[in-house]
């Protein structure tokens, strides 16, 4: 594997021209793809090819996706299934040696996988890069955890000098994951290198839009020396999902994407038994800002939170609660920084605001634009960007004023660039109306006031939450840096991705006591 610039979701900007020359590279050698075809191997009955248009450039086929019969899937659990007891029984220190020459491929093979993600669902470079580098960090990450608790292989105390007892955690089995458009690679490979690690076998489905980028970074694990039957990718639609869900050879679940979709599969079925599911189903993050807090900071922070990606992260800063004192001040900020953003081609180095991912995302957008427009105030954006140089589906940086703190447009996720700021009279109102929601993913808050920021952090109710984040009021988590999971409707498991109780989600305790003759 080459060295080269890590880029993460904390970069604010990159100057290196080798990184950018490699990007660039990367762009001409996605494009010889475009049009692929993915289907499920073997699949004797595929549906209908779906097409995949790019965000930027809807006349731009990027795939087309055959989805894959209920046959295929049937087929992909079986071949999953033989291939368990293998890999199972494969030595922990060997997962880990093969699954850190995956993360050296997933680098070596970024600049093309990053050129692809942009296209496919209109990130912009750096955060495409940071979606690639993500995915390989997680490999890395998980296995230096496993490394770090020996194989989770540990003697326990006995009740007699002839026994001797061991806790040892172990993998279920067949393992599915359901990945998102918003992250198709990291996303994908987060869950299959935790799962992997484990030992279990693994089934991706990913989003519609983003199965390019899934089917180019199933190939480079895949060449990169992954046992026949152990990682499979079974492409297509809702259906090919929910039949996964159902396949009752299928070990455990991991999902990424809405709340509705996440609890009706949490409530489904399929197995004989009660089995994991660890869901990680989106937010409606606030920021709250003190009268004490460093303005600048503050209003940097939430746009780069809530414009990032156009605001479809399910972490983007999507509500601020500012004291009332500040208010005017920390929006003519945020609004000056909403319309300096650059909207533009996502293969553009200097574009800091892509697509949504789609027509229905423009929709949803004019929508909550003039509902703001009859309860509130627009005070930046609010318009669809229609251009010959944007020919895709671009919406304004938007940010509304004047709502009424129970309007539902603070209560509704959006996933679009598009932020309300609501006055308060102080910080502990702002911190309980953040908690008002069913969500509780991620947070955010300023305030140069010490006490503040200890009240803020004993109430808040959130799974990640950052404090005074000038490279992102509420987005941002990294594994090994920030454990990335939500509370109440925003995840199910209670531990978070990239930290350091999240492997062990993906295995499975036996007490294993012998006593000698």
């Amino acid at each position: 594997m080459t060295e080269r610039f890590r880029v993460t979701y904390a970069t604010l900007s990159a100057d290196n021209e080798e990184l950018h020359a490699a990007y660039e590279a990367g762009v001409e050698r996605v494009r010889s793809w475009l049009g692929t075809e993915v289907a499920a191997p073997g699949d004797p009955r595929p549906g209908a090819p779906v097409r995949v248009a790019s965000p930027a450039d809807p006349s731009v086929t990027v795939c087309r996706v055959c989805p894959a019969s209920p046959a295929a899937v049937a087929q992909a659990v079986s071949a999953a299934r033989a291939a368990f007891p293998g890999w199972a029984a494969t030595p922990w220190r060997q997962r880990v040696e093969l699954l850190r020459r995956c993360a050296d491929a997933v680098s070596d093979a970024a600049d093309e996988l990053a050129a692809l993600v942009s296209v496919e669902v209109g990130k912009n470079r750096l955060e495409a890069l940071g979606d690639v580098e993500e995915a390989a960090v997680f490999f890395r990450y998980y296995g230096d955890i496993m490394t770090a608790n020996d194989g989770y292989d540990v003697a326990m105390d006995s009740l007699s000098e002839r026994e001797r007892t061991r806790s040892v955690l172990k993998p279920y089995g067949v393992w599915g994951v359901i990945s998102p458009f918003n992250f198709p690679v990291a996303l994908a490979a987060g869950p299959t290198a935790a799962a992997l690690l484990a030992g279990n076998t693994v089934l991706v489905k990913p989003s519609l839009q983003g199965t390019a980028s899934a089917w180019r970074l199933h190939e480079v694990l895949t060449g990169a020396g992954l046992p026949e039957g152990v990682l499979q990718l079974v492409p297509g639609g809702d259906e090919v999902g929910r039949a996964l869900v159902s396949a009752p050879d299928v070990a455990g679940l991991t999902f990424t994407g809405s709340y509705q979709a996440g609890m009706q599969i949490l409530a489904q079925g399929g197995s004989a038994w009660p089995r994991p599911v660890i869901t990680e189903m989106g937010g409606k993050n606030p920021a709250v800002v003190a009268a004490s807090a460093d303005l600048d900071a503050a209003a940097e922070g939430v746009a780069r939170s809530a414009f990032g990606y156009s605001g479809q992260k399910c972490s983007a800063c999507s509500r601020v609660y500012v004291e009332a004192s500040v208010h005017d001040d920390f929006v003519a900020r945020l609004v000056r920084r909403a319309e300096s953003a650059v909207v533009g081609d996502p293969l553009q180095r200097d574009t800091f605001v892509g697509p949504v991912i789609g027509a229905e995302s423009v929709e949803r957008f004019r929508d909550a634009v003039a509902q703001a427009r009859r309860r509130g105030q627009v005070v930046a954006g609010g318009e669809v960007l229609t251009s010959e140089e944007l020919p895709g589906h671009y919406v304004a940086p938007t940010v509304v004023t004047g709502l009424a703190p129970d309007d539902p447009l603070l209560g509704t996720e959006l996933f679009l660039p598009f932020v309300t700021v609501v006055p308060v009279e102080s910080v502990e109102e702002g911190i309980e109306r953040a908690n008002a929601t069913v969500f509780g993913l991620t947070a955010g808050f300023f305030s140069g006031d010490d006490a503040e920021v200890e009240e803020f952090l004993r109430r808040v109710e959130a799974g990640v939450v950052y404090v005074n984040r000038r490279a992102g009021a509420t987005t941002g988590a990294w594994p090994g840096v920030q454990p990335f999971g939500g509370w109440k409707g925003s995840g199910s498991s209670g531990k978070a991705g990239g930290g350091i109780h999240y492997l062990p989600l993906y295995l499975r305790e036996q007490s294993q006591t012998v006593v000698t003759p």
